[in-house]
This record gives C-alpha cells, sequence and structure tokens, in this order.
C-alpha cells in the first residue's frame, strides 16, 4: 500500500470523528447564533468500523488534549471544544445548526503506516456534517463527511430563565457516511465494508450553550 492510500484509509477510517455539534461562519458572524463554551464531544464507533480497524490491524490513539476513552461497550474518543457557534434548535434538534473547531486529534496506526488527524473543524447544517483536517500534515479541505441522525438523539437541558446560559447534552446521535464519503472509500481502497445506511459511530456531546443578545 503506497502513502497515498496509507493516508486516504487514515481519513475513511477516522472519518466519524469530524464530529461537532456547533451553520456557517457568515451566519454566525451576523450575531444570529449564540457561543458554546466549557464543552465536549465523544464519538463512539460502531462494531462495523471497529471490525474494519481489525481487519487493517489499526490502533487508534488520542492525541492529547483529547482522551481515548474505553469501556464495556467499547471504544470512543472525547474532544475538549476549543470553540463554537450555534443555535442547538432546542425544540427541533433536527435543525440544530452551527461551526466549531474541536482541541486534539487522533493517531491511527498500522502495520503499513500511521495517519495523525489534527485540527478538526466541523460545519453542521441541514442534518450534513461537513468538515476539515490535517492529516499527517496535510491539510484536507473542505468536504462532506457524513449525515447525523440529530432527530433520533436524547437531548437534556438544564433550567434557567430565558436568555441565561445554559447547560445543553445531546446523547448517542447516530451517522452515516455520506455518498461522497462511501465514494472515496471506494475509488481508494476498493468494495466499502459500508453503506449509507450504515451507522459508523455514535455521537455524545455537552456544552453551555449562551444565546445571542438581543
Amino acid at each position: 500500500m503506497n502513502s497515498n492510500r496509507r493516508t486516504v484509509l487514515g481519513a475513511a477510517l477516522t472519518a466519524p470523528l469530524l464530529a461537532q455539534f456547533t451553520g456557517t461562519a457568515s451566519a454566525a458572524a451576523d450575531g444570529k447564533w449564540g457561543t458554546i463554551s466549557d464543552a465536549w464531544v465523544e464519538v463512539r464507533w460502531t462494531s462495523r468500523v471497529q471490525a474494519e480497524l481489525d481487519r487493517w490491524e489499526a490502533v487508534v490513539e488520542a492525541v492529547a488534549p483529547a482522551e481515548l476513552v474505553k469501556d464495556a461497550a467499547g471504544a470512543a474518543v472525547r474532544f475538549p471544544v476549543r470553540s463554537g457557534k450555534g443555535d442547538p434548535s432546542l425544540t427541533n434538534p433536527a435543525k440544530a445548526e452551527g461551526d466549531g473547531v474541536l482541541d486534539g486529534g487522533i493517531t491511527v496506526r498500522t502495520p503499513r503506516g500511521n495517519a495523525q488527524v489534527v485540527n478538526l473543524q466541523s460545519v453542521l447544517k441541514d442534518g450534513l456534517a461537513s468538515g476539515q483536517c490535517v492529516l499527517n500534515g496535510v491539510d484536507l479541505g473542505h468536504r462532506s463527511v457524513f449525515r447525523c441522525a440529530l432527530s433520533e438523539g436524547l437531548l437534556t437541558t438544564g433550567s434557567v430563565a430565558v436568555g441565561q446560559p445554559l447547560k445543553v447534552r445531546i446523547d448517542k446521535v447516530p451517522l452515516h457516511p455520506t455518498p461522497e464519503a462511501l465514494a472515496v472509500y471506494t475509488a481508494t481502497l476498493g468494495a466499502s465494508a459500508f453503506a449509507a445506511d450504515t451507522v459508523l459511530a455514535y455521537v455524545t456531546a455537552e456544552g453551555v450553550y449562551t444565546p445571542p443578545k438581543p
């Protein structure tokens, strides 16, 4: 396997880690969105993804300050949120949108080579998450990564006066690959082990949402 195929392998296997629940920078700039603080995002990949990692003899490690979490349910990576803006759409989570940056990253080690993914940034709009990152020192640019089934997640919030900072948590949101992600995987690695309806990972996110000023 050449270095380009190793790079794409790393990107394909770690695509679910580009998650971030915090629409577009232009919308945030005009004051329509609130800010996200004291937040983290945890991405727990499924047994289907773990089977593919095992097939490639791949080991996932967290790049600090992200942390690798292992328990009876499997493995996950938890990322601190460096910055984020958005609208959590508390009355209709499927309409949530925003953008943000995660701290840390991941390294995928295989007998054929290693891939390190850092500088994770993403945009969430209309249930589609797109993002960019730096992979082995190369900026991959902006691309569609997955569909977020936000309506299937469990949303919980604190109780505060209107307009005050509010703790928000959303649990176990399924992530599905986009056609673009599947096309890249198939073109570089052959027949994909995944399909459009495959759940690649489940995302849980928590943070303090401060609404925009009236």
